[in-house]
């Protein structure tokens, strides 16, 4: 059997496509394994958010060129693809930096990937390469394979893909396309096969997920939250979370699910990215400080107890420290569960990349450290109002620090790792149990089962 190994960089889309591409290799006698020792082929999942990432990818492919002319001197071959955003975007480049490379396949074509290898294998001794760029997803979807053994208990489902709003710093409508959502009745089968594959929680994934507009097979509209509900009759079913949220397409319907579907979790990832309304402007997003508090507000009225985690990008073009001290202010108010926080990074092809006024990289710097203080600050006080409380923990795991030890989240998303009485872990693993934490950290929890 042939070997493949892949890499993945960036968000859980990512994820989720590394996966479904494992399943379609594996289905043209592909074995996945875990490092690049003689295998056959290497795909990698490439991320563009940050320009320090897609240097990180030139250097991992440089890595593959004397694994491949060894492989290429002992009579065989070994095809290197390149997916994901950085194909999407660099296909030219990549292939004039790495002569190594066999494909470039963007998100959207992926699903052509079995017929790009063989391709690939009949035109080796020529030298000559693929570029797949097309945004073919109803396409890709319909010919994505059922996947036929999963290894966790909780799974990613891409329900909506590709973005239409080109903020001015974002690359995603230009790697990923327009903003497409997927037939619920398509989307009900993935999670039915993963059921029978023991997944007891799923995250519904889109880079724009609450403006999910699915159609089902009577012609009904189907909302994130209809589609929630839907997934909740499944018995099997014991958890449902989704990101990523836009805050100006947080729907009653969807507030309301959170107040009246048990199986959601009372956790949100809602990207605020400034609290200045100029900055905001600026970015080329769709709503201001004013709108995003009052979602907040309607959120907590529903699900008193619901975590709210946010994203942060400082020092973009133009920011004062006025302004960023608006920033300051918001997290303050929201008191935030979790967050990520980032320095502006220009990416070539955004508006943001044209504008003139740049912010000095030490001023960033200056400004993200002052941020992930409070942030720190609030995540630790987040956790620390579990201490000596019950959780019921989905158990995921053995925990890979501790193999007398169980890993599992809370429903409000935090790792918990836990000691257990009983001597099979394993039995554990998919149930939901209850545990005592005992101690609490920024990171984290820990406890007991009881």
């Amino acid at each position: 059997m042939k070997k493949l190994y892949i890499r993945t960089f960036g968000c859980q889309m990512n994820v989720y496509d590394s996966s479904k591409m494992k399943d379609l290799m594996a289905g043209q006698g592909y074995e996945i394994v875990d490092n690049t020792d003689d295998v056959d082929m290497v795909i990698m999942n490439t991320c563009h958010i940050r320009e320090k990432v897609k240097e990180k990818i030139f250097t991992e492919l440089g890595k593959l060129t004397k694994l491949k002319a060894k492989k290429i001197k002992e009579g065989g071959y070994m095809v290197i693809a390149v997916a994901g955003c950085v194909a999407q975007t660099e296909g030219n480049e990549i292939f004039k930096r790495m002569p190594i490379v066999d494909i470039v396949v963007g998100p959207g074509s992926y699903h052509e990937l079995p017929d790009l290898v063989d391709e690939a294998l009949r035109k080796q001794q020529f030298r000559t390469r693929d570029i797949k760029t097309e945004f073919l997803n109803d396409e890709k979807f319909d010919r994505l394979p059922v996947a036929d053994e999963v290894k966790g208990v909780t799974e990613f489902v891409t329900i909506q893909e590709g973005c239409n709003k080109f903020c001015s710093y974002c690359i995603v409508p230009y790697t990923r396309g327009r903003e497409y959502s997927r037939k619920p009745e398509n989307i009900m089968k993935e999670v039915e096969a993963l059921v029978k594959n023991g997944v007891k929680e799923v995250t519904l994934l889109g880079q724009n997920v609450d403006n999910y507009k699915g159609i089902d097979e009577a012609g009904n509209k189907i909302t994130l939250a209809g589609l929630i509900e839907k997934i909740a009759k499944i018995d099997e079913i014991k958890r449902i979370r989704y990101m990523t949220s836009y805050p100006s397409q947080v729907t009653q319907d969807l507030i309301d699910a959170h107040k009246n579907v048990e199986k959601l979790m009372p956790y949100i990832h809602l990207p605020v990215q400034s609290g200045s309304d100029k900055v905001l402007k600026s970015m080329n997003r769709k709503y201001n400080v004013k709108g995003y508090l009052e979602v907040v507000k309607k959120l907590r009225e529903a699900r008193p107890d619901i975590a709210i985690s946010s994203d942060f990008i400082v020092g973009f073009a133009g920011e004062t420290e006025e302004e960023f001290e608006e920033t300051m202010s918001l997290v303050k108010e929201v008191k935030y569960a979790q967050a990520f926080s980032f320095m502006y990074s220009p990416r070539k092809g955004t508006k943001g990349a044209e504008m003139n006024n740049q912010i000095d990289e030490n001023v960033k710097a200056d400004r993200l450290s002052r941020l992930q203080e409070v942030l720190n600050t609030q995540q630790l006080e987040f956790n620390k109002q579990y201490q000596d409380k019950v959780l019921p923990v989905l158990v995921e795991r053995i925990s890979k620090r501790n193999d007398k030890a169980l890993f599992g989240k809370s429903p409000c998303m935090q790792s918990i790792t836990f000691g257990c009485k009983k001597n099979k872990l394993k039995d554990f693993i998919g149930k939901i149990v209850n545990v005592k934490i005992t101690e609490v950290s920024i990171r984290g929890l820990k406890g007991e089962m009881i």
